[in-house]
């Protein structure tokens, strides 16, 4: 007994030496000159790939695995191919090994190139790529490494624009990779708009688009005759992160639904962490200059004409208008005078407590339709020190969130 668990051992170890983390195993790269197949530093991995490896993330079967993944800049042709120094062999070790082709096949549109020359061929004609559909802003932004300002600019597309559908089917997979929940959207339907970022580089003389990012928004019809365009996915591809195109992008999408007449207000699905941030800051930006939001009005609370204002304005929806009122009036707020501080904590603790006083009044319902026994001591009492303890620690979450916001906004 004892020989044939040392002996499992053994093959688990040789087996452990064939897993592959998927994250590290794909490498990403978007190609503007032939010299970048060859160059690390273009490389880029995934922060997720669960979505298309299971949950451990892990490919089996393969030693030194690469999922190599690279597009062309602009139209973003893509060559995929896979690379291992060894795979196990289903005759001697009983085990097969994952198919990662079929894998990566399911979410890459076909037509890609499978060797190295068919797609640096395809790269010298990425000089014929323009951006689709309308231009809506142009921004540069100053590059350190390059000692030069860099022009991007911004697009609205759709499904008309010739060669856009099947663009936006290549562009579309790196939401798999950067999304923690993402999902392929209906391209039929009609009420997506999509707006597109790109830089513009010079190659041979000849000016070039890269894709930098994309912004895909729902319109949801609202009774009568009006819409709320909803924001659903939102990437800066990685080598852009950190440069400001998030901010820029949103900042267009507002003034883009700000112009017409038939739109409510923006909100947005199931936002992340990372995309709240971006949206007070753009926000904030848009409202600073708003009379409503003058100091003085700031001090007397948040008000009926504010949610007006921003509404007609700038198509910002309630909620988000009152986090710009508590991040201005956090502006405007001397938090060393006691006074000045404690009327700013009442009133973000006031709006914080909503939900628990909400839970209270359940509460409450309950215990008249309950028999006392019934009810245990801990339901009959939310404990109120954790309450106010978890209240103290979310307002102070908020402040120093909102102090990030207002540091990047003198920056600006």
């Amino acid at each position: 007994k004892k020989s044939f668990s040392s002996g499992l051992t053994a093959m688990e170890k040789k087996l452990a030496e064939y897993k592959c983390n998927t994250n590290e195993a794909i490498q990403l790269k978007l190609v503007r000159f032939p010299e970048d197949l060859e160059d690390d530093n273009t490389t880029f991995n995934p922060e997720y790939s669960h979505q298309v490896f299971g949950d451990d993330e892990v490919a089996f079967g393969y030693k030194g695995l690469k999922i190599l993944l690279y597009y062309i800049a602009g139209n973003l042709s893509t060559l995929f191919r896979i690379e291992y120094t060894s795979k196990v062999n289903e005759k001697f070790d009983c085990v097969e090994a994952d198919d990662v082709e079929s894998k990566i096949r399911e979410i890459i549109p076909p037509g890609f190139c499978t060797n190295t020359d068919d797609f640096v061929s395809l790269l010298e004609k990425e000089v014929n790529f323009k951006p689709f559909g309308m231009l809506l802003h142009t921004y540069s932004v100053h590059n350190e490494e390059a000692g030069e300002d860099i022009t991007y600019q911004i697009y609205k597309a759709d499904m008309t624009c010739p060669g856009f559908r099947e663009y936006h089917e290549r562009l579309q997979t790196f939401l798999m990779w950067f999304i923690e929940t993402a999902s392929f959207i209906d391209v039929d339907d009609e009420r997506w708009n999509y707006f597109l970022v790109f830089e513009k580089y010079n190659k041979d003389g000849a000016t070039l688009f890269a894709t930098v990012g994309y912004m895909t928004v729902y319109n949801y019809y609202v009774y009568p005759d009006k819409t709320r365009p909803r924001v659903s996915q939102m990437l800066i591809l990685p080598p852009f992160q950190g440069e400001g195109h998030g901010a820029q992008l949103l900042e267009t999408v507002h003034r883009y639904y700000m112009s017409s007449p038939t739109v409510l207000d923006i909100t947005a699905e199931d936002p992340s962490e990372n995309y709240v941030k971006l949206r007070d800051f753009v926000l904030v930006k848009l409202c600073q200059d708003l009379l409503c939001f003058s100091p003085g009005k700031l001090m007397q609370g948040f008000s009926q004409e504010m949610v007006m204002e921003a509404q007609q304005k700038l198509k910002i929806n309630k909620q988000h208008t009152r986090r710009v009122y508590e991040i201005l009036r956090l502006r405007a707020t001397d938090m060393g005078d006691a006074e000045q501080s404690r009327s700013y904590r009442l009133d973000v603790k006031r709006r914080l407590i909503g939900p628990y006083k909400k839970k209270q009044r359940e509460l409450a319902k309950m215990r008249r339709c309950l028999r006392p026994e019934e009810l245990t001591n801990q339901l009959n009492q939310i404990d109120l020190n954790m309450q106010h303890e978890q209240l103290e620690e979310s307002f102070q979450q908020l402040v120093s969130d909102y102090r990030r916001v207002l540091e990047r906004l003198a920056q600006a």
